[in-house]
């Protein structure tokens, strides 16, 4: 017994219900300065993106084209989702705007806490009893703070939700729902965490492959296919919209050479080369990007680190597609659990929250002010690096979980956890 519950099977005891209550105080308080402010602002500039996915379900109740509407001035945002988004959307459409907001920002807080959960699941199993509830709060409230994570409050952006469901059902350890139809509904809401369909077939088939991860696969597969089939039956003008038009249309996702692509081919239309060229040299780079990428999340998969694959194959997510946001980096989250393990190497823990701080600070802005300022060799080549800084980081973030995670396992082992009950 230690504080009046009783350790089982050797784990931790667990928090008693009321620690709880001051954690969520701690979120609360701590995060107030950070989302009223983009609640209370004016209407054509607060969450916008929860505005176009709030306008698909109204179009599609309305019977209107889900791909035919833009949403009002100044942002003139189009529907680019799939159409089972529009379907899922409808409740958001259903409510009024003002609870649409509180509601959705409820939804970014509770999946990034799930998140949170999941990514130091190490870190709070090693620690056990009352510390996990402050623990997992104070870790919540400084992944708030994150970059990406700041721009899910400020737009009303699904990124972290996404990362949620795909983290969840590759990590939970005895998961209630069937493993894989997380993965596969991420999939179908948003194509881009279609790479764990990849992840999950190179981890279920071959040498080594395990075959949780090849029932995981068929599973997410299945599912993701029945997402995509069903609107086909119910709302086929619009399905047709999507996948033979709006989908092949990747300036209906914005301006692609912006700074906040922070994609690989972000990075080159940056470099304003031709656009043949541009082409090439991104084909190129996403081959070995994503052979580099899978070879070591399967490696890291198959020797007992799934955090570690999870956040490898979410930076395949930013780094492969065409067009990747700030807030696509939600999955820095992931990466930061990976990285600090279960607290008890220091030098994990520095690397960490040196991530940590990178991801905080507005890195790719101070590049367009640098280039602003107009130094001679200075503004065009250090601004040009730094503008790219988020994916440049991620790039190395690649590298940090592929190669040095493993070699620092090796002179640290890490705590082996505790047996499931």
């Amino acid at each position: 017994m230690r504080n009046g519950e009783a350790t089982v099977a050797g784990r931790p005891p667990r928090p008693a219900p009321w620690t709880w209550l001051p954690a969520l105080l701690v979120v609360l308080v701590a995060l107030a300065p950070l989302v009223l402010p983009w609640l209370g602002n004016v209407d054509d500039q607060r969450l916008v993106d929860l505005d176009v996915y709030r306008t698909g379900g109204r179009e599609l109740l309305e019977g209107r084209p889900v791909y035919d509407f833009v949403t009002p001035a100044p942002q003139l945002l189009p529907f680019t989702y799939p159409p089972i988004a529009a379907m899922l959307a409808t409740p958001l459409a259903m409510m009024s705007w003002p609870l649409a907001q509180w509601v959705w920002t409820a939804l970014i807080l509770l999946t990034l806490a799930v998140t949170v959960r999941y990514a130091f699941q190490p870190l709070s199993e090693r620690l056990g009893g009352w510390r996990v509830p402050l623990l997992l709060a104070l870790l919540t409230v400084a992944c708030a703070y994150l970059m990406p994570i700041r721009d899910q409050f400020r737009f009303g952006q699904v990124d972290i939700l996404l990362v949620a469901l795909c983290l969840a059902d590759c990590v939970a350890r005895r998961p209630p729902w069937p493993r894989g139809v997380l993965i596969g509904l991420a999939t179908a809401v948003k194509l881009t965490p279609g790479v764990f369909l990849i992840y999950l077939l190179l981890t279920g088939f071959g040498p080594g492959a395990r075959k949780e991860q090849r029932d995981a696969f068929l599973m997410a597969a299945f599912t993701a296919a029945l997402l995509t089939v069903l609107p086909f039956l119910v709302i086929p003008a619009d399905a047709t919209d999507f996948w033979f038009g709006a989908l092949l249309d990747p300036e209906r996702l914005g301006a692609n050479a912006a700074t906040t692509n922070q994609s690989v081919r972000g990075m080159l239309i940056r470099l304003y080369l031709p656009d043949q060229l541009t082409s090439l040299l991104w084909l190129a780079l996403v081959a070995v990007i994503a052979w580099y990428g899978f070879r070591h999340a399967r490696r890291a998969m198959l020797d007992g680190h799934p955090t570690t694959a999870v956040a490898l194959v979410g930076l395949m997510a930013v780094l492969l597609s065409p067009v990747a946001w700030i807030h696509h980096l939600a999955w820095v989250v992931v990466v930061l659990g990976a990285l600090a393990g279960d607290g008890r190497d220091p030098v994990r823990v520095r690397v960490a929250a040196g991530v940590w701080l990178y991801y905080v600070l507005p890195v790719p802005w101070w590049g367009v002010t640098i280039k602003a300022a107009e130094i001679p060799v200075l503004s065009p080549v250090v601004g040009k690096i730094v503008q790219n800084g988020f994916g440049l980081g991620a790039l190395v973030l690649v590298w940090l979980l592929a190669v040095w995670l493993p070699r620092r396992r090796a002179t640290f082992p890490a705590f082996s956890g505790f047996p499931v009950v």
